[in-house]
């Protein structure tokens, strides 16, 4: 016979299992309106590609920045495979493990941001701003909306590593860290996107 303390143990376990769900369905859902954010972005991008006519080119640009950018997105790649490891990690129940991946993502999507930054002020530098033409508007946009999801990206993990310091995350408890798994590989594949059709795309000519 179950007792009451028993029944409201279990109303209790099944509300935050559904909690959980929901959580993960509602980063689903929040995923799949990014897309559509890039998307566009990247679409409009290609419908004005090669329409700058005046101030430095977009070509001439990005070649000064492409060693640098393709260090940095191989950098990129690796945190993607961190955070898998992170994920791996606290559903083994490794606590350890879960730290020490997400420290290393943590680390890694610095480095390419700073990589980005430094590319930014460069290109800023040698007078290609956000104003100079359409390309340079384009490509600031698009990259620069990637590089603010992927710094949030950065706070959403170091608040998954705070958290597991707290001692908040176990095998049956990982839900958090898997949700802040899929919004890393999405800004990690987004980028997988990105850097093709804009740094590559412009060499093709």
């Amino acid at each position: 016979m179950t007792t009451k303390a028993e029944a409201v143990g279990h109303a209790a376990g099944h509300h935050a299992h559904a909690a959980l769900d929901n959580l993960k369905r509602g980063v689903w859902v929040f995923l799949a309106s990014e897309c559509i954010v890039f998307g566009s972005l990247i679409g409009t991008y290609l419908a004005l590609w090669g329409r700058s006519t005046s101030g430095p080119q977009p070509h001439e640009m990005l070649a000064q920045v492409l060693p640098e950018t393709i260090v940095a997105t191989f950098i990129l790649l690796l945190s993607g495979f961190t955070m898998a490891l992170a994920v791996h990690a606290v559903r083994r129940g490794n606590v350890g493990g879960l730290q020490l991946w997400t420290l290393a993502t943590i680390v890694l999507g610095a480095v390419f941001l700073a990589f980005k930054i430094k590319d930014y002020a460069h290109l800023v530098g040698e007078g290609w701003t956000f104003a100079s033409n359409i390309g340079a508007t384009t490509f600031y946009t698009v990259t620069g909306t990637h590089a603010v999801h992927l710094a949030v990206g950065l706070v959403w993990l170091l608040a998954v590593l705070v958290n597991s310091l707290r001692g908040r995350y176990s095998s049956e408890n990982a839900t958090a860290v898997e949700c802040a798994g899929l919004y890393w590989h999405f800004v990690d594949m987004a980028w997988m996107v990105i850097f093709p059709v804009i740094y590559l795309l412009e060499f093709a000519r």
